[in-house]
């Protein structure tokens, strides 16, 4: 049995606060991915390349492992300027994507390149798994192909600055727009891990659109023309807008959230157990914490609350690589380092040091990938034979903090959450300023424990109070599933006027391995995927390309 001590408290792990200070880690779902495509020696290929010589038209690139192929089918539009949004609402893209399950056939190609390019308003088949689209960065495309043509490179800083050539506005899948159900991919092994179909279909995305670059420029300079150098195409992600449609995930999640906050924990609590470092692991982590540095001295924002916290993240993390020097490395150094940081730091920066933690010990933490996913219906069934005192006791256990809120105030109900009608994604709504309260879904968790509770006025069978009370069973099952999954709930209210959906959107983000966290509102923001990733051509079984030479 590996050594650990004692995992972190649900009610110190579980504040939105805290939540949306995540960082990626060793077990984010990209770096997952990357580690199996190149330990089983997955091998990719680009059969079609139907592109004209202004970039527009289709491509395809397959991948195959050891059992099955995923194919990414790719088309490049002409789009107006005007027509460039993205925003939900945008009909028209640069570029939209379908990740197709194998290799596909002619007919395949006809019917996706009827359906894909309408996104929405068209239709994809069991056989795709995911539906994207993505828009080129209007700072950076433009200038990129036409300094390659003239046979420059682009500048590194300017390249830095912004972090990718194009970005997604959504990456659909589990059955969305007749795409397949998760149910069909559950039982792969390479998808057994949560969202691994659309992490691979960002990361083919990245491959095409590092590709579509070089040939436009070649297109456009001839000879003159040039390729962009390996060292600026590695440092190139995938840019991704994403807003509130991203925010109820892990509220409609419990117990998968648990499994995610769970595994990393359980690493944390691994890590701290080390006794005694040797000077070539230090050294590694030393080199970590610098690149964190690095990256947190380079991230940029204009939103009015995160600048003050990146200002605040570069300054402690300076004091961290300065602590770092003064550790004592044969007694628990590790574990000296986070209780310091615990107690002087703020959650942003004690949550980077335990990303950094992870990064020498592959055996330590790599495993627990494989705990991170769950069969959600087994945990479905509500055990309505307990009486009524004991779901009262649970909700004193697990849930205080949310029947000891003041309902009555304005501000602890000022929100409230539905789903649009034109586009059927979430929205927030103000409750005394907008219409359309009567809609509200059921994510209110901590107004409804408290309703719960003062309902439960008498010593009665769960199932015969269920009978009387059915609007309760929703929150009755969250209940249940807290006793087997101790951080499968958010512990604030997602009503209160001073709520931030985009702690939400940082927590699932950061699970993905996302990086440069850009809020552009409480509600959304922009965020960089693969960044400094190996391309295919340059998988290994080391994974070491976090915060790499050129951090986002």
């Amino acid at each position: 049995m590996i050594p650990q001590v004692d995992l972190r408290k649900p009610e110190e792990v579980m504040k939105l606060s805290r939540l949306g200070s995540l960082h990626q880690s060793r077990i984010s779902f990209m770096r997952v991915l990357l580690r199996r495509l190149a330990s089983e020696n997955w091998h990719f290929d680009k059969p079609n390349w139907n592109i004209d010589d202004d970039g527009f038209g289709y491509a395809t690139y397959s991948v195959h492992g050891p059992e099955r192929s995923y194919t990414l089918v790719a088309f490049a539009h002409d789009l107006p300027a005007e027509l460039r949004s993205d925003r939900v609402i945008a009909e028209a893209w640069d570029c939209t994507f379908t990740l197709h399950d194998g290799i596909p056939s002619e007919d395949d190609i006809i019917r996706l390149k009827n359906n894909v390019p309408l996104q929405e308003a068209g239709r994809i088949s069991k056989n795709e798994l995911t539906l994207s689209r993505a828009n080129r960065s209007v700072r950076l495309w433009n200038y990129v192909v036409d300094s390659l043509a003239a046979g420059i490179q682009p500048d590194e800083k300017k390249l830095n600055d912004v972090g990718y050539l194009m970005r997604t506005t959504a990456v659909y899948g589990s059955g969305k727009f007749g795409a397949s159900d998760r149910s069909k991919i559950s039982d792969r092994q390479e998808m057994r891990t949560p969202f691994q179909a659309e992490m691979l279909t960002v990361y083919l995305i990245r491959c095409f659109v590092m590709d579509l670059v070089d040939f436009v420029a070649s297109k456009k300079g001839g000879d003159a023309a040039v390729k962009l150098d390996p060292k600026l195409r590695k440092s190139m992600g995938i840019g991704n807008s994403t807003g509130l449609g991203m925010a109820p995930f892990l509220v409609n999640h419990p117990a998968l959230l648990s499994t995610w906050i769970y595994a990393r924990e359980t690493a944390l609590a691994r890590v701290r157990a080390i006794k005694t470092v040797p000077e070539e692991t230090f050294s590694e982590m030393r080199e970590h914490l610098n690149n964190a540095l690095k990256n947190a001295r380079s991230w940029t924002s204009e939103h009015e609350i995160q600048k003050p916290k990146i200002k605040i993240f570069c300054d402690e993390l300076a004091q961290v690589v300065s602590k770092f020097e003064t550790l004592d490395k044969e007694d628990y150094p590790w574990d000296a380092l986070h209780l310091w940081s615990t107690n002087k730091l703020s959650e942003d920066t004690q949550e980077q040091i335990i990303s950094a933690l992870f990064e020498p010990y592959s055996e330590l933490v790599d495993d627990l990938s494989d705990c991170m996913y769950i069969d959600e219906a087994k945990h479905f069934k509500i055990d309505a034979s307990i009486s009524t005192d004991e779901l009262k006791n649970q909700i004193k256990e697990n849930y205080e903090w949310a029947i000891n809120i003041d309902y009555s105030k304005k501000e602890n109900q000022s929100r409230f959450w539905y789903v649009s009608e034109s586009k059927l994604e979430p929205r927030l709504g103000e409750r005394f300023e907008e219409d359309g309260s009567e809609l509200e879904q059921p994510l209110a968790v901590a107004r409804d424990i408290a309703s719960l509770n003062s309902d439960l006025n008498k010593k009665q069978n769960l199932g015969e109070f269920l009978l009387a009370y059915p609007e309760h069973r929703h929150i009755v099952r969250r209940i249940q599933l807290s006793k087997k999954f101790p951080y499968s709930e958010i512990r604030d209210n997602l009503l209160n006027n001073k709520m931030l959906p985009i702690d939400m959107l940082r927590c699932k983000l950061s699970f993905f391995g996302a990086t440069k966290f850009d809020p552009r509102s409480d509600r959304w923001v922009r965020i960089c995927m693969f960044k400094d990733a190996p391309f295919p051509e340059e998988l290994t079984n080391k994974d070491n390309w976090s915060y790499g030479a050129h951090a986002c």
